[in-house]
């Protein structure tokens, strides 16, 4: 049989993290001495850890695997007992005459870390009769002798791990792995069979340990079809360019290539979204642009909107004009929209030296207001280039009617849109659900639904379902959801790290966050009470990130994931339904299978619920 290895061995030269020399080795040595029947993970997300190896065998158990390339003459280690051997002994090291502790870094101290949460949080059936003896947790210096590495960690072990259980804790070095010795090694890994481990065992920590959809993908180049390659590689006469498209169709995609594009021209780059949570997705999609010369990371400009607003006044050395505009808290929104865009434009008309772009690409544009694109359009080169991308029906700060004819002909355009029409991300069933909820309640010109590509097979398996709750259960309802996914195994290959929950205020969405961290799982999120820490966790927040994913459904809007769970509450209107529109078309179809559950505390839409594939009224109970 073939062994299960993932990421997979052809990816290794991809990964974003490469292997060390010596976690190659060590992965050289599993690959080569273990049975076929022991998967191998390197560095699984395992909720924020990120452990070097965790190996899983359904008959046999679990090993967790810390690698060390350390020199061990580079620096003079030592292991130290604490005053009274009150808790673990101290990792110390001594360079240049100077002693510092390594503490945060002692191996033993992380399997012993790891191990714990692998038997309490991740494979909570293991407690019913199992226990520790399931999991082996081993660290492994591949360029330091044997005797030498348990010299130095004897202390740790003797406080950490009986005399009897050292083969579950198992400590090895380059002589070892030179002799090809796997009962040194991992003494486990020569078992056969144990009756304290099975499939269901197994089972519970995979989620946990496949690597996320968000990681594979950011290996794999940018595919763009015809029509979005054209776009991505020209420019218009004008230099003024605006794209409409639907959910999906790809109108990130072409914007940041684009920029990757330009930057392989030397040209200068500004990058700008609403969203500050958009950022990252965008840069992420820039560097997997084939053709790239430069690197996009550096050489283009990614701000939001604001944040370039700001930007200006500090270069301008108008700072304290920038503070004055806040001293009006009642009316923020008109400082947003009006003054604070104002302020930059006077600047830009009467400070030349101010940084002029090549090229400005605007994101999401239906959330501009036409006067923040004439002030963007003052930091454009005379020559330069304008891209604006949009979906007006994903209008959910209602600025799209804003965009009138009138308003685009005074914007630099002429002639008229280039479209995107057919939707690459949504799975067939998603599709055609989204498409209904726009006919039904988002009706109108400028309503722009999703088209699958004719070619397109169905063959990616799709888990859709609604719940309709009480608004005082809903915190409640999203936690069990989330969790039913996963404990019912409902597609192949899930990851906990693709779990994305989305709903519309930071108040809910930190009960959920709560909730999720009673039960040990760790969540980036962006829902903190105070808006300074909001936004702080805005512009920390990326798909690549260990934890399970929650933010609102304003900050992922134009983001995408495999596993979603969506509350939607409050009022019927027309914001709020385009709010609603645009969470739903979030799935990313995937050959392993997408889940998206509407959790739902508005009575309205029940009647849309029951025509899901799965509907359940909690609202009774």
């Amino acid at each position: 049989m073939d062994r299960i290895v993932s990421p997979p061995k052809s990816e290794f030269s991809k990964l974003r993290q490469p292997l060390t020399t010596g976690e190659m080795r060590v992965f050289d040595f599993f690959d080569e001495h273990l049975a076929p029947e022991w998967e191998i993970y390197l560095q699984p997300h395992l909720n924020g850890l990120k452990p070097d190896f965790v190996l899983l065998n359904p008959n046999v158990g679990i090993a967790v695997f810390e690698v060390k390339d350390w020199n061990l003459d580079a620096v003079s280690y030592s292991v130290e007992k604490r005053p009274n051997n009150n808790g673990a002994p101290k990792l110390l090291g001594r360079k240049d005459g100077k002693t510092f502790s390594m503490q945060k870094d002692n191996p033993i101290e992380k399997v012993v870390r790891y191990k714990k949460e692998l038997f309490e949080l991740y494979c909570p059936r293991l407690q019913k009769g199992a226990g520790f003896a399931v999991i082996t947790a081993g660290v492994i210096f591949p360029f330091a002798s044997d005797d030498r590495v348990r010299a130095l960690f004897e202390e740790s072990l003797r406080y950490r791990v009986p005399e009897a259980f050292r083969k579950y804790n198992p400590l090895s070095g380059g002589d070892s792995l030179a002799r090809g010795s796997l009962e040194d090694v991992f003494p486990e890994g020569t078992r056969k069979q144990s009756y304290k481990m099975n499939a269901t065992f197994a089972d519970d920590i995979r989620n946990w340990l496949v690597e996320p959809d968000s990681s594979a993908t950011q290996r794999r180049p940018i595919e763009l079809d015809a029509n979005q390659k054209a776009l991505v590689t020209s420019r218009t006469k004008s230099g003024y360019r605006r794209i409409k498209g639907a959910a999906g169709s790809g109108k990130s995609l072409v914007l940041a290539a684009r920029a990757a594009e330009l930057v392989s021209e030397g040209r200068r780059v500004l990058v700008v979204t609403f969203n500050i949570t958009l950022i990252h997705y965008l840069m992420d999609i820039a560097v997997r642009w084939p053709n790239k010369t430069g690197n996009t990371r550096k050489q283009v400009v990614w701000l939001n909107f604001h944040s370039w607003c700001r930007r200006i006044c500090e270069e301008a050395d108008c700072e304290e004009e920038y503070k004055a505009l806040w001293s009006n808290e009642e009316d923020m929104q008109k400082v947003l929209s009006e003054l604070l865009p104002g302020l930059v434009e006077r600047i830009l008309n009467t400070d030349p030296d101010i940084e002029k772009f090549d090229a400005v690409l605007v994101d999401e544009g239906q959330d501009f207001m036409p006067s923040w694109w004439s002030v963007l359009r003052k930091i454009c080169k005379p020559d330069g280039e304008m891209l604006l991308v949009a979906d007006a029906t994903q209008d959910i700060y209602e600025t799209a009617s804003s965009w009138t004819d009138e308003a685009m002909k005074g914007a630099g355009f002429a002639g008229s849109w280039a479209e995107l029409p057919v939707s690459y991300r949504l799975p067939q069933e998603a599709l055609k659900i989204a498409s209904s909820f726009a006919e039904t309640y988002l009706p109108g010109k400028d309503t722009a639904l999703p088209v699958r590509e004719q070619s397109a097979l169905e063959l990616e398996p799709t888990h859709l379902k609604w719940v309709q709750v009480t608004e005082q259960n809903a915190a409640a309802a999203c936690v069990y959801e989330v969790l039913e996914l996963f404990s019912q195994n409902t597609l192949s290959n899930m990851s906990i790290s693709d779990a994305t929950f989305l709903c519309g205020t930071r108040k809910l969405g930190f009960e959920f966050v709560k909730a999720m961290g009673s039960k040990g799982i760790k969540t980036v999120h962006t829902f903190d009470a105070d808006d300074k820490e909001s936004r702080r966790q805005k512009v920390g927040f990326y798909m690549g990130d260990a934890r399970e994913k929650a933010t609102t459904l304003h900050s992922f809007k134009g983001w995408e994931a495999r596993i979603l769970v969506v509350y939607v509450g409050g009022k019927i209107n027309r914001k709020n339904l385009a709010l609603i529109y645009a969470g739903l078309t979030r799935l990313k179809r995937s050959a392993n299978g997408s889940c998206l559950t509407i959790v739902s505390s508005i009575p309205e839409l029940a009647v849309f619920g029951k025509e899901w594939a799965s509907f359940e009224d909690h609202t009774q109970n």
